[in-house]
């Protein structure tokens, strides 16, 4: 690769300039994340490796196993780490502590990194981050695992000024990059529902929305290998599923594995083996579902979901089933007839507690689901997943006070943008209290959605 970009593995994406590797994204390249759930869908080759290990600086966008994954990145010692600006700082605090060389990246900033590559971040308060690489008058819109969160007019203006442009990102069709693993109170497994029939005609919809040239799947190359989350392979989006639906006359999708020449806009694709799926035990990882919780586990677990002040505004109780024993925590006095069991086994569930990565835990998929009471279409969003695993777990707020300075300190950030999102978020709740997903008039309505935001572009 002279000068251009590389896409391979889970979300890598590696740039290059003058037949250097400059920057590689999130590189996770080992065999497992999330307490070993998770396995590669793909090989990563021998090129690629290259690549990966000889580029001079490395962005993680956030904290989950599968962009920062702690057996992948001590391989990088040494590498110049660039990272969103997060408010609590927690990746940069822990990786500085570990001995890496780690810089922030101010938002809304543009960072040259060799002759003809820059780049530009934009973090958000749900801890996740979009990156703008600018390669040789070329643009790539790398939006990772994130929504928009009051960053997508600003990303959008700047596409604007390219002539070729690409945007790659999380999409799958059961959700199963996220947390679907739900019980009915009986005991029988809620089964997953398709995000959209045609994931292809969503991906055309988001690419055309930003106005980019190329969509490129992206970050959401995984298989489950352990025996407790096995079922979900079911769900998994496939290579060739992205395909289904993708019409456009604005733009055009390439392959998920690509090599593209910034010089002279040519690209191959690159065929890398698609790996078995082994199933492996959970006890390789650790776990034994039969393991109970002792006391000192108790007292811990109950400190750490206490602490976060918004679970008392919306339910009654977190009830952990571990070794088939229950431990209930009572988290407010008030009565909303709501609560959660989560099933799981107590060594990964501990250390999920331990080091404050709970998220994990729901990613995994293995950690049985189940809600008591209603909670809504919507299930653990948005009043418990943020504000644990987003909010606590990674911006290091817990209290009222803290909730409050941490959205203000992403407002100030830019304000009319904050405002603007913020008031389609809360119309977009009331419009999901009355109208179900499965309505004929919800189905108008996201006909509806789409040509308005095309029509920003």
């Amino acid at each position: 690769m002279q000068t251009g970009f590389e896409t391979i593995g889970n979300a890598i994406l590696t740039l290059y300039d003058n037949r250097r590797p400059i920057l590689v994204t999130d590189p996770w390249f080992t065999p497992q994340a999330y307490f070993g759930s998770w396995g590669q869908s793909h090989e990563i080759p021998a090129t690629q490796m290259q690549g990966i290990l000889g580029a001079e600086y490395v962005w993680l966008s956030h904290g989950h196993p599968d962009h920062l994954n702690p057996e992948s990145i001590p391989q990088l010692m040494g590498k110049k780490i660039l990272l969103p600006d997060h408010v609590g700082k927690r990746i940069h605090d822990d990786l500085k502590g570990q001995g890496f060389d780690v810089h922030v990246m101010q938002d809304r900033r543009w960072y040259p990194l060799s002759e003809h590559i820059r780049v530009y971040c934009i973090s958000d308060l749900n801890q996740d981050a979009v990156l703008l690489a600018d390669i040789n008058g070329r643009l790539v819109f790398n939006r990772t695992d994130a929504s928009d969160h009051g960053w997508e007019n600003h990303v959008r203006s700047i596409i604007k000024c390219y002539p070729v442009s690409f945007m790659m990102g999380l999409s799958s069709r059961y959700g199963d990059a996220d947390m679907i693993n739900f019980f009915h109170e009986d005991g029988s497994r809620i089964a997953p529902t398709e995000v959209t029939p045609a994931i292809g005609k969503r991906n055309a919809n988001r690419t055309e929305t930003v106005g980019a040239k190329y969509f490129i799947p992206f970050s959401s190359m995984h298989t489950y290998q352990r025996e407790d989350s096995a079922w979900a392979n079911i769900f998994h989006t496939s290579l060739d599923d992205y395909r289904n639906g993708f019409e456009s006359d604005k733009c055009q999708m390439l392959p998920a594995y690509v090599r593209y020449n910034c010089m002279d806009d040519s690209w191959e694709e690159i065929r890398p083996r698609e790996l078995p799926v082994t199933i492996l035990p959970a006890t390789d990882f650790g776990d034994d579902w039969n393991d109970k919780l002792d006391a000192e586990d108790r007292e811990l677990a109950s400190r750490y979901f206490k602490a976060i002040s918004h679970l008392a505004t919306h339910l009654d109780y977190i009830n952990l089933r571990v070794g088939g024993q229950d431990h209930t925590i009572k988290i407010s006095d008030r009565q909303y007839n709501r609560g959660v069991t989560f099933e799981a086994p107590r060594n990964s569930l501990m250390t999920a507690i331990r080091y404050e990565v709970f998220d994990d835990m729901l990613i995994a998929n293995f950690m049985k689901t189940t809600l008591h009471g209603d909670w809504g279409a919507s299930r653990l969003y948005p009043d418990f997943t943020p504000y644990v695993a987003k909010y606590a777990d990674n911006g290091l707020v817990r209290s009222r006070e803290e909730l409050d300075a941490y959205f203000k300190a992403y407002r100030n950030r830019a304000v009319l943008d904050y405002l603007k999102w913020t008031f389609e978020k809360r119309a977009e709740g009331i419009y999901r209290k009355y109208i179900s997903d499965e309505s004929l008039l919800h189905k108008a309505a996201k006909g509806i959605y789409w040509h308005y935001k095309k029509k920003l572009r």
